[in-house]
Formats: C-alpha cells, structure tokens, sequence
C-alpha cells in the first residue's frame, strides 16, 4: 500500500519521499559503521586476564540496540548472552557453529555468524535485531581477533606461571639437597669407621656394607638434585653459560667417565671408539663427564646381558658428537622427546631397573649449557643410540656456523 501511495504522490513529493528514505539508510549506516569502530576500540581496551564472552555479548546488544545477542566459544565452550530472547539461546548459537550456518533471516530479525579465525572455526554469534549484513560480519571478525588475544593472553600468563613453579620447585630441590648432604655425610663416615674397626660378625660387616652403599646412592641421588637446581636457576634461555671451559680431550674423558661407574662398567662389554685420538674440545669437564657417565650408567643397567655397549667420539663440522650404543627394549617413537624431560621413564624400561627419571633431563641441561643438543633414536632392529652434540666453544664460539655440515637429529 506504501509503495501505490508512493507513485501516486506528485512527482515532486515523490522524489522528496526517496531522497528522505535513501538520507536515512545513509545516516543509518554512517552510525553502524561508526557503532562498529566504537566496538574495535572497547574491545581493545577490554582487560584479557578475564574471559571476554559475557563483557563482547552485552557490548554488542548495547552498542547497536539489538534485541538479544548470543555467543559461542568453542574452544571453552561456554555460551554468553545479554537481551531477551524467546528460543533457547544456547541449542540456537551451537547449532550455527556445529553446521557452520551463517544467514540473515529477515523475518524473524536472526542473523547468524560462524566465528572464524581464518580458515578454522573458534565460535559462533547469533543477533537478534535489525543489523546489516556487513555489520554482522564485521562484529564476529571483531569477536574473532578478541577471543584469539585472550588465548594469547592467557599462554603468556600460564607459560609465566609454570616459570615461577619451575623456579621454586628447583629453589625447594636444591634446599633439600643441601639439607641432606650433612646428614648422609655423616652416615658414611660412620659406616666407613665402623667397616674399618672390624671385629664384626659376617651379619653386621653385612649391615655396614649396606648402610654405606644406600648412603652412597642418597648422596649420589641429592648430587642430581643440587646439578638440576644449578642448571635451572638460571635464567629463563635454557642455553645458559657454561661455567668452567677448558681444553678435554676426548679419550681421557670417557677413561674417567668409565672408571667412574666402577663395578657396573667392570661387568659390561664397553666398546669405545674414536676415530681420531686427539680428538678434544673445549667445554666444563664436570658437566660433560657428567652427561657422559647418565648415557653409560643407562646403557649398562638396561642393555641386554652380554650385549655390547658403543661409546663414540667423532668431530663433526663445529661440534663434537658424542653417542652411545646399545641394544636393550626399545623406546617408542611417542616418549623419544619426553625421555629427557624431568622424572619422566619410559614404560618399556622402567620395570628392569630402578631410577628416578632425573639423570636425562640432567644430560639436556647439560648440553644446553654449551649449546649443544641431545636426542636417541631407538629401533627393534639397530637397537637404542643415545646423542649429545656440543659445539667446540673454542672452535665455534657458541654456535655451529651456519655453514657447518647438518647433523641427523634422528633415525627412522
């Protein structure tokens, strides 16, 4: 009826009346835009410690006077809405994101939006009320950039929070370490005076030995703890300053990480190889002897009975890259990367010897001290290597040049 009132209007009258409705969708949009640009500003002053669903949902109904509005966040999967709404607000905005339906349906004032963060599906919005679909659009790309901010956000607050536990947890480890050095100390002075005044049954010179060999393995156990506090107090760069550098000389390392195990290494088949006998570096000997001797002492307690064990040396480019060899139960592709975090033994091991899952994640700092890298490679078939490459701190500097030979890091 509007529109036959319309054409029966005078001419002029009816060129006003159109220029009236096409001034007022202009102004009418001028405000939506203007209403969306009001939005991107409070969104990026909103504070993002806090989830921004509710405070996005009640922005957007107030900013552009709409009925209702309703939103989805997959990834948390909560639903936020502000405004009356007469269907089930919550089936309603799911249903966008499950379908990926995005419309305008103008008879019932619904306009449906999947949030994207390009390509990929994070939501959904759902407004109830007279909008434009550019607008609609506009206002989940918005959502979009806002939710993606609090997720970046919140990592940068937990990746922070797990910093400050990790410090503490290394602060309480080398406490407790000190704590018990003094007392096990003692333990085995008297175990030691004790052995060394004789006149024992064989049933107590029994009890001794035992005594000295549990206070052997606590003091060596709290020497891991007290390394692992050092080597983690540092700094947030896990390739912290090597203390001590000097020239090592490869063969006389391993000698000394070999006899350091004593009876265990006495007992297996130790093959050492090193292609060129002057083979040396410069590095901290107490960190490298001590990664060294955690490959050879796993070596020795999870290799088969009479198996050969493979230590070897070679320089390659800048670093120098030390492996050892052995064939024992394999360790699954999935646990190659976790074997060298803190506590962590790989089921396929952990019921043939006893351990506390420290002495790798040892070894990684230490090769991160200078640098350097570790990883293994295991297979039913060639049996388990593990690595370390450390770059020669005299020859390098502090990293392999860039046009150094690449190493495999693994092996299928």
């Amino acid at each position: 009826m509007g529109a036959f009132r319309a054409r029966t209007l005078p001419p002029v009258l009816r060129r006003a009346l159109y220029a009236s409705r096409r001034s007022h969708r202009e102004r009418s949009a001028t405000a939506q835009v203007a209403n969306v640009l009001e939005f991107t500003r409070r969104t990026l002053q909103m504070n993002l410690s806090e989830k921004p669903g509710e405070r996005l949902a009640e922005l957007i109904q107030r900013l552009f006077g709409l009925i209702a509005v309703a939103i989805f966040d997959a990834d948390l999967h909560e639903i936020y809405q502000a405004g009356e709404w007469t269907v089930d607000p919550g089936e309603l905005v799911q249903n966008v994101f499950h379908f990926e339906t995005s419309n305008d349906d103008p008879g019932t004032g619904i306009s449906r939006r999947v949030i994207r963060l390009g390509a990929v599906p994070i939501g959904s919005l759902v407004l109830r009320g007279e909008t434009s679909p550019l607008i609609n659009s506009l206002l989940a790309a918005v959502v979009a950039i806002t939710f993606d901010r609090y997720r970046a956000t919140a990592n940068e607050t937990r990746i922070e929070a797990d910093r400050q536990a990790e410090q503490m947890r290394s602060a309480v480890l080398d406490n407790l370490a000190h704590a018990y050095k003094t007392p096990l100390t003692a333990i085995r002075a008297a175990s030691s005076g004790l052995a060394e005044m004789g006149r024992m049954s064989p049933a107590q010179a029994d009890l001794v030995s035992l005594i000295d060999e549990q206070a052997t393995l606590l003091n060596d156990l709290t020497t891991k703890l007290l390394m692992t506090a050092r080597l983690e107090s540092g700094a947030p760069d896990p390739s912290i300053a090597v203390a001590h550098p000097e020239p090592v000389a490869a063969a006389p390392l391993l000698d000394e990480v070999i006899a350091s195990l004593g009876e265990r290494s006495a007992s297996a088949n130790i093959c050492v190889e090193i292609p060129d006998e002057r083979l040396s570096l410069f590095c901290d000997r107490g960190l490298m002897a001590m990664l060294l001797t955690q490959y050879l002492d796993n070596a020795c307690k999870y290799a088969n009975t009479g198996s050969a064990i493979t230590v070897r040396a070679e320089r390659a480019g800048t670093e120098v890259l030390f492996s050892v060899h052995s064939v024992g139960p394999v360790i699954p592709g999935v646990e190659r990367e976790r074997i060298f975090d803190r506590y962590y033994r790989s089921a396929n091991s952990a019921s043939r010897a006893a351990g506390t899952g420290i002495g790798l994640s040892i070894a990684k700092r230490a090769a991160l001290a200078h640098r350097g890298s570790v990883w293994v490679s295991s297979d039913e078939s060639e049996g388990t290597t593990f690595f370390a490459a450390i770059p020669d701190l005299n020859a390098a500097g502090s990293r392999p040049a860039d046009n150094a030979p690449e190493i495999q890091r693994s092996i299928p």
